[in-house]
C-alpha cells in the first residue's frame, strides 16, 4: 500500500482570518470577493503605452468562473500594430477584484488585486516571445510611466547602511536556472521526450514546493527578529521621550504588505526566429537638408547637430520631466514637412474644380493673355512637372484643349485621381480626345501614370504603330510591364492590358516574338542584388501566357524559340569552359576549335537550320570550326563563323552545298551585362531613323547586341581597325589609311568622295549622339574605322555623363580624327561642324520620345541608369541627365552655340590626348 502524506495543524502558521487591526482601518474589505473565496472571479486588464503615455485602449478578459486556481487560458490582442510600437512601449497588466464599496467616490465596484507591468521589447532590443515570470503588485494598478512602480522584474532593493547583503540560496539559484531550461523546452530549443520530461516536471515541482516552503519560513523568522528588534527599540525612545511609535504600524504594514507573494504567467506569441526592433527612418525635410547643407559648407569636418527635440511634462526621455515655463517654446522636428499637401491649396483647388463650375467650363474659352500661358505650359517636356496654378489652368480649360493632342498629357497631370469626380470626367472625356502621337502614348505607359483609364488608352494609341517601329520601343515597353496592376487572382490578362497587346502583336511577328522572347527570359533569370522578386515573378507570367497564345497560334514559332535556347546554352557551356580554362590564348583557340567540332554539342550542323536570336530574320545551319577564335581579354570573348543558311536550302543541306554559303560573323562572350551596350544601339538605331525621316542619312552603323541572359549575351561582329591600330600602322594618319583604301586624285584630300563623305557623316552623327548619352570611357580602341569610311563606336560600359577618368571632354573628337578631316581649318571640318549642329536640332524635336523611353527605363537593371538613380536620389535622375544634354530650357540658337562650344572644348582638351597615351602604354603592358 502506498504510505499516507499529511500535515499537522501544528505546522501550519497562516491566520485563520484577517488580522482584527486591520479590519479595524479598512471594514470593507472583508466584502472583497478575494477575501471571501480564495478562488473569486477576478478579470485582467490589459493596456499598451509608450513615453509614459497611453498608447491605445485596454482590453480586458472574458468573465471566468475559476475552480481550483486562476488560469485564464485567454489571448488578449491589443489593438496597435507590432510594427507600430516604438521600443519603448510596455504592457501595462492589472488584475481587478470585485468590492461592493467603491473607491474615492467612483461607480466603479471593482478594486485593483495588483498589477504588473512588462516592457514589449527587451534589453536587447528584440521582442519577447514564449512565457513571461511577472511579479504582481498587490492592490496596485499597473504603472505605463518610463520609470515604473511596478515592474515584472522587481529592482533589487537598496540596502542600508551596515546591512549585510541577503544570504545566497543555492536552491533557489537552481530552480531559477531550471525556469530559464523550461522557457527553452516551451520555444522547442530543447528536444522533447514526453515520458523523460513527465519525470522531470514531478521532480522540479516537489522541488520548488521545498524550496518555497524554506523561504517562507526563513522569510518568518526574519519578520519575527525584525518584529523583535522594532518592540525593543520602541521601547527604549519612549522610556527616553514618551513618544508612541507611531513608525512601528507602517512598518508592520509594509511587512503585511509583503507577506503576499503572487506571479503572474503571461504567454507572448511564439516565433521561429528572434524579431528585432526597427524605427523608421523619416526622411530628412528639405529644410533639414538646406540646413545641414549649409553648415557644413560652413564648418569643414564639422557634423552637423541632430535636429533640437523637446518634450512637454511627464514626457521627458529617460527619467527626467521638463517643465514648460524653462522651456516656453517647443521645437519639433516635423518629418512630414513639405511631403504633405498645404490644407489651404488644397481647400482652394476642390472649390476650383467642383462640381458647379462644370457646366460653366463646357463653353469656356481661353483669352489672349491665358492662351499664351497654355502654350507654354503644352510646350513643356514631358519631365517637367506643373505648379498647382498650372495645373488649375489646364484643368480649367479641358474640354478647350481637347481638340490639342499635345494637351493629354498634361491634362493627365493636372487631374486628381483621388478625386471620383475628376477621374469619372477624364473617363468620359479622353475617349473624345484628338488622336494623341506613339511618344506621348509611351509617356503615359510611363511609371507615374497608374490610371488603368489612361493605360489603357495608350495601350490602344500604340496599336496604330507598325511592327517595325514597334520593335524599336520594344525593350522599353518590356520594362514598363512593372508599371502595371494585373492582380493575382485573375486568370489571363487583362484585354485592355500591354502584356496583352505585346503577346498579340508578338504572335503574328515572329522577329517582334523573337525579341520579346529573349527581353523577357532575361528578367526572369535576373537574381542581382537590385532586383525584385515580384518583378521576376511578373515577367514570368508574361512569358508564359506568351508560350500559350504560341502553342495555340504557331506551335512552330514556340518549337524554334525552344531550339535557340539550346544553342546559347551550349554556347554558353562553351565560352564558360573556355574562359575559366587554365590555358594560353592559343590552347583556348584549339580547345574551342574541338567543341565547335564535336558533334555532341549539335554546332556543326544545325538541322533543320535555325534563325539567329541576335538577328531573326538569319538563317544558320551551322559554324565554322576553323575560324573560330578567342579574343584577348579577361572574359575571353569568343569569335564564331555561322554558316548562313540559302532560301533554297532550308531543309537538309548537303556538306558541299554548305561550303558555298554565306557567313555570319558574331561575337558570344560570358561574364558581362550587355543589358547597357543593347540600350544604347537600340538609342543609336532609334536616332538613325529619327534622322532617315529628315533625309539625314549619318551612315551610322548600329551593330546588333543582344543580352541572353544577365550574364552573357551576342555582338554582331563588324569588320574593322580600331583607330589605335590605323594610329600605329599609318604612322597617326587616318588620312593616309583612307587614301590606302579609297584613293582618288580627283576627290577631296585625295580620298574618294563618297568614302570621305560617310567618314565626315559618321564621325559628326556619333559625336552628336555619344554626347546627348553622355557616352563615357572613350579611348582610341573602342573607335573604329571601316575601309568604306564608316566610323563608329563600341564598348558603352559608361554612360549618362559617367566615366572613369578625370577630365574627360564631353565629346571625343580626338586629333586622329580631325586629321582624317583635314584639320580644323579645311572645309571638311566645316561640313562636319555643320552635320553635328543639323543632328542636334532634328534629335531636340524627338527629345520628347526619346526622354520618355529613358524614363521607361529607370527601374531597370541597366547599370548606369541603376547608379545615377541612387547619386540622383530618386526616380528621374538618367532622365534629367539626358534632358541636360539637350538644353530644352534655350532656343535652338543657343544649343546649337552651346554644341559647338563643345566642340571647340573637345578638340583643344588637352587631358584627353594625355589619357590616350596613357591607355596605349597600359595596353601595351598588358600585351
Amino acid at each position: 500500500m502506498d504510505t499516507y502524506t499529511f500535515a499537522t495543524s501544528r505546522q501550519v502558521e497562516f491566520p485563520t482570518t484577517t488580522p482584527y487591526t486591520i479590519l479595524l482601518k479598512h471594514p470593507e474589505i472583508r466584502h472583497i470577493g478575494s477575501v471571501q473565496n480564495p478562488t473569486s472571479e477576478l478579470y485582467v486588464t490589459a493596456q499598451l503605452w509608450a513615453e509614459s503615455k497611453s498608447f491605445g485602449v485596454s482590453v480586458q478578459t472574458p468573465h471566468l468562473f475559476f475552480k481550483n486556481n486562476r488560469t485564464w487560458n485567454k489571448w488578449l490582442e491589443l489593438p496597435i500594430l507590432i510594427k507600430d510600437c516604438p521600443v519603448s512601449s510596455q504592457i501595462a497588466i492589472t488584475i481587478w477584484d470585485i468590492s461592493p464599496c467603491p473607491q474615492n467616490g467612483s461607480i466603479s465596484h471593482t478594486v485593483p488585486f495588483g498589477g504588473t507591468t512588462i516592457p514589449l521589447f527587451d534589453d536587447d532590443g528584440a521582442l519577447r516571445r514564449g512565457r513571461q515570470k511577472c511579479k504582481v503588485y498587490r492592490r496596485k494598478g499597473a504603472d505605463g510611466h518610463l520609470s515604473s512602480t511596478t515592474p515584472h522584474v522587481p529592482r533589487t532593493k537598496r540596502r542600508k547602511r551596515n546591512e549585510e547583503p541577503p544570504p545566497i540560496v543555492p536552491e533557489e539559484e537552481e530552480l531559477e536556472r531550471l525556469e530559464q531550461l523550461f522557457k527553452k523546452h516551451e520555444m522547442n530549443e530543447i528536444p522533447q521526450n514526453d515520458w523523460l520530461d513527465q519525470l522531470v516536471f514531478q521532480n522540479v515541482g516537489k522541488k520548488a514546493r521545498e524550496v518555497e516552503e524554506a523561504a517562507r519560513k526563513r522569510s518568518s523568522m526574519h519578520k519575527a527578529s525584525k518584529r523583535k528588534a522594532a518592540k525593543m527599540r520602541a521601547d527604549r525612545i519612549e522610556t527616553q521621550t514618551g513618544s508612541n511609535g507611531t513608525a512601528d504600524e507602517s512598518e508592520s504594514e509594509e511587512e503585511s504588505d509583503d507577506e503576499e507573494h503572487f506571479t503572474l504567467y503571461v504567454d507572448f506569441p511564439r516565433w521561429d526566429f528572434p524579431v528585432v526592433f526597427e524605427d523608421h527612418e523619416y526622411e530628412p525635410s528639405r529644410m533639414m537638408r538646406e540646413f545641414q547643407s549649409t553648415l557644413s559648407s560652413s564648418i569643414l569636418g564639422a557634423k552637423p547637430p541632430p535636429p533640437e527635440v523637446r518634450y512637454g511634462p511627464g514626457i521627458a526621455a529617460g527619467n527626467n520631466v521638463v517643465d514648460d515655463e524653462d522651456y516656453p517654446v517647443v521645437q519639433i522636428f516635423d518629418p512630414e514637412q513639405f511631403q504633405r499637401e498645404n490644407p489651404c491649396e488644397s481647400k482652394h483647388r476642390r472649390l476650383v474644380r467642383s462640381d458647379r463650375n462644370a457646366l460653366y467650363d463646357v463653353d469656356q474659352k481661353p483669352n489672349a493673355k491665358l492662351r499664351d500661358e497654355l502654350n507654354e505650359i503644352l510646350s513643356y517636356g514631358p519631365t517637367q512637372e506643373l505648379t498647382p496654378q498650372e495645373k488649375d489652368v489646364v484643368w480649367t480649360f479641358r474640354r478647350h484643349l481637347s481638340r490639342d493632342k499635345r494637351a493629354l498629357t498634361k491634362v493627365v497631370k493636372a487631374t486628381d485621381w483621388s478625386n471620383p469626380g475628376e477621374a469619372r470626367q477624364m473617363a468620359e472625356l479622353i475617349p473624345r480626345w484628338a488622336k494623341i502621337d506613339v511618344d506621348s502614348a509611351l509617356e503615359l505607359l510611363g511609371p507615374t501614370y497608374d490610371s488603368p483609364v489612361v493605360r489603357a488608352y495608350a495601350v490602344d494609341r500604340l496599336r496604330q504603330a507598325g511592327d517595325a517601329e514597334l520593335l524599336l520601343y520594344l525593350l522599353q515597353l518590356v520594362q514598363a510591364l512593372k508599371f502595371e496592376d494585373y492582380g493575382t487572382k485573375e486568370e489571363g490578362l487583362p484585354p485592355s492590358s500591354l502584356a496583352k497587346f505585346l503577346i498579340d502583336r508578338a504572335a503574328n511577328n515572329f522577329k517582334l516574338g523573337n525579341y520579346l522572347h529573349w527581353y523577357l527570359m532575361v528578367e526572369c533569370d535576373d537574381q542581382g542584388p537590385d532586383t525584385n522578386a515580384i518583378n521576376r515573378k511578373l515577367f514570368a507570367r508574361v512569358e508564359y501566357y506568351f508560350m500559350l497564345k504560341l502553342e495555340d497560334r504557331a506551335p512552330e514559332q514556340r518549337k524554334t524559340l525552344l531550339r535557340q535556347a539550346e544553342m546559347i546554352a551550349v554556347l554558353s557551356r562553351i565560352s564558360k569552359e573556355v574562359r575559366f580554362s587554365r590555358s594560353n590564348r592559343i590552347q583556348k583557340i584549339e580547345l574551342l576549335k574541338k567543341y565547335l567540332a564535336d558533334p555532341k554539342n549539335e554546332l556543326l550542323k544545325i538541322e533543320p537550320p535555325i534563325p539567329l536570336p541576335l538577328d531573326p530574320e538569319i538563317e544558320v545551319c551551322g559554324v565554322y570550326p576553323e575560324e573560330a577564335n578567342v579574343f584577348k581579354s579577361s572574359l575571353s570573348p569568343l569569335f564564331l563563323n555561322f554558316k548562313i543558311a540559302t532560301p533554297t536550302d532550308t531543309s537538309l543541306a548537303t556538306q558541299s552545298r554548305s561550303e558555298t554559303q554565306g557567313k555570319y560573323p558574331m561575337i558570344f562572350k560570358t561574364g558581362d551585362d550587355l543589358r547597357q551596350d543593347q540600350l544604347v544601339i537600340q538609342i543609336i538605331e532609334l536616332m538613325n531613323n529619327l534622322l532617315l525621316k529628315e533625309n539625314l542619312d549619318l551612315k551610322l552603323t548600329p551593330y546588333r547586341t543582344l543580352a541572353t541572359s544577365p550574364t552573357a549575351g551576342a555582338v554582331q561582329f563588324i569588320q574593322s581597325t580600331a583607330i589605335s591600330a590605323v594610329s600605329a600602322k599609318y604612322k597617326g594618319s587616318v588620312l593616309a589609311y583612307l587614301k590606302a583604301n579609297n584613293p582618288d586624285e580627283t576627290g577631296p584630300l585625295g580620298v574618294r568622295k563618297e568614302t570621305m563623305d560617310t567618314y565626315i557623316r559618321s564621325c559628326a552623327g556619333y559625336c552628336v549622339i555619344t554626347y546627348i548619352l553622355g557616352v563615357g570611357d572613350r579611348h582610341l580602341d573602342n573607335l573604329l574605322l571601316q575601309p568604306s569610311g564608316h566610323f563608329f563606336h563600341i564598348d558603352f560600359g559608361f554612360i549618362l555623363g559617367r566615366d572613369p577618368k578625370p577630365f574627360a571632354p564631353l565629346i571625343k573628337l580626338c586629333k586622329e580624327m580631325v586629321e582624317g578631316l583635314g584639320g580644323t581649318m579645311s572645309p571638311q571640318y566645316a561640313q562636319f561642324k555643320q552635320y553635328c549642329f543639323t543632328a542636334y536640332s532634328t534629335l531636340r524635336k524627338s527629345s520628347s520620345l526619346i526622354l520618355n523611353l529613358f524614363s521607361l527605363m529607370v527601374q531597370s537593371s541597366v547599370q548606369d541608369i541603376r547608379l545615377v538613380e541612387e547619386q540622383m536620389g530618386g526616380i528621374g535622375g538618367a532622365v534629367a541627365k539626358v534632358r541636360e544634354r539637350f538644353h530644352l530650357d534655350v532656343s535652338e540658337e543657343e544649343a546649337v552655340r552651346l554644341l559647338d562650344q563643345v566642340l571647340a572644348d573637345s578638340v583643344n582638351a588637352v587631358f584627353g590626348v594625355v589619357i590616350d597615351r596613357l591607355h596605349e602604354f597600359v595596353q601595351g603592358w598588358r600585351a
